[in-house]
């Protein structure tokens, strides 16, 4: 059993900067890729952000250049730093988790951010 636990989401002005973290937890082998999600109301969930088991990031093309993901094995933990945050960034973000071996991914319960003056 794998547990996800996130934190770091807020209300947070146009321009402004948040860290989301992700702490993964339990029986828990290999970690393999670690993702980004974000669910804004109306809309479906979209990919924000990946890295793979070897360090290697992604990102979609609205948040490249604002957004850096990263990832610390010896803690299981996946971050997400956000800066020059924008309106449309407004969602709940959610941490996917890959395990090696593990047939199947695990989810966070998400944190909700928020952007507005």
């Amino acid at each position: 059993q794998v547990q996800l636990v996130e934190s770091g989401g807020g209300l947070v002005q146009p321009g402004g900067s948040l860290r989301l973290s992700c702490a993964a937890s339990g029986s828990i082998p290999s970690l393999g890729a670690m993702l980004w999600y974000r669910e804004a109301p109306g809309k479906q969930r979209e990919l924000v952000a990946a890295i793979s088991s070897d360090g290697v990031p992604s990102y979609r093309d609205s948040v490249k250049g604002r957004f850096t993901i990263s990832r610390d094995n010896a803690k299981s933990t996946v971050y997400l730093q956000m800066n020059s945050l924008l309106p449309e960034d407004t969602a709940v973000y959610y941490c996917n988790v890959h395990i090696v071996g593990h047939p199947l991914d695990y989810w966070g319960q998400g944190t909700q951010v928020t952007v507005s003056s």
